[in-house]
């Protein structure tokens, strides 16, 4: 109910006259806004065009539905699939490839469930749920959360029981429930890097195609809702995945690591 009561108000705070300069609008996911990547992109933007930006940090879900809905003017989120949808369904144009990182399994430093011994990802998804050890889930909808469920039916697993924690909560808070709770989590690496010095949770498993995360920016579709700043957006999308752009996110760092690559993953 407060999450519901925050994006109302946030609705109303975009919608209000009291923007006279020129506002766009982004829907985007909790991780990119976690990490403080988006303050340094969106200040880097706004000092070249003089275009502010409003930003929205919820789940990928949440994300998605603002932008069909025409709430927002452009998303930049990480769920393929369900962006493809959307890109099929008309409701989001331009789409186009920004940067990546990796999903990691945290979890406490003594690591009941041994997944850092495991050699797959479906094998460490195996341990948590067959030894009963705590894992907190995002349950949101969201990119992370649309992935872990991936990784639950790849690995034949139907989560449930008091061992699987559904806390309908972006990464960062999710971070810290399971961090309280000695669990384990999937997070993206960007997020764990920026919270390591936060929590006692550690890096237990990483690698592999699976856990690629890359993210991908879309202009909301003018023809379906004409109010949308349809041209600030495209200079949005052209900044964010151009030059520019990629030389903030590929020098964005936090203790000394890079917590996003514009290459392309060889799987997307």
């Amino acid at each position: 109910m407060k999450r519901l009561f925050s994006l109302l108000f946030i609705s109303l705070l975009l919608s209000s006259s009291a923007y006279a300069e020129p506002l766009l609008k982004l829907s985007t996911t909790t991780s990119t806004d976690n990490t403080g990547l988006l303050g340094v992109l969106n200040k880097a933007f706004s000092e070249s065009t003089d275009i502010k930006v409003a930003v929205i940090a919820v789940g990928t879900g949440q994300a998605l539905k603002l932008g069909a809905n025409g709430d927002v003017d452009v998303a930049l989120v990480h769920a393929p699939q369900a962006e493809l949808e959307y890109v099929e369904n008309g409701s989001f144009i331009d789409r186009r490839y920004v940067m990546y990182n990796d999903y990691v399994l945290v979890g406490p430093a003594d690591d009941p469930a041994g997944i850092a011994s495991a050699k797959t990802i479906g094998e460490a998804m195996q341990n948590i749920a067959e030894s009963g050890s705590r894992f907190v889930s995002r349950s949101d909808d969201s990119g992370t959360h649309k992935k872990e469920l991936e990784l639950w039916q790849d690995a034949n697993i139907n989560p449930s029981g008091s061992w699987y924690v559904q806390a309908g909560q972006g990464m960062g808070a999710v971070l810290k429930i399971a961090d309280e709770m000695s669990g384990y989590a999937l997070t993206d690496r960007g997020t764990q890097i920026a919270y390591q010095d936060k929590m006692r949770l550690k890096l237990l498993f990483e690698g592999g195609a699976m856990l690629s995360n890359p993210y991908h920016i879309m202009a909301v579709n003018p023809d379906k809702h004409p109010h949308v700043q349809s041209a600030m957006a495209k200079q949005y999308i052209d900044f964010v995945t151009g030059e520019s752009g990629k030389q903030v996110i590929e020098s964005f760092t936090i203790n000394n690591q890079q917590l996003f690559f514009t290459t392309t993953p060889e799987n997307d």
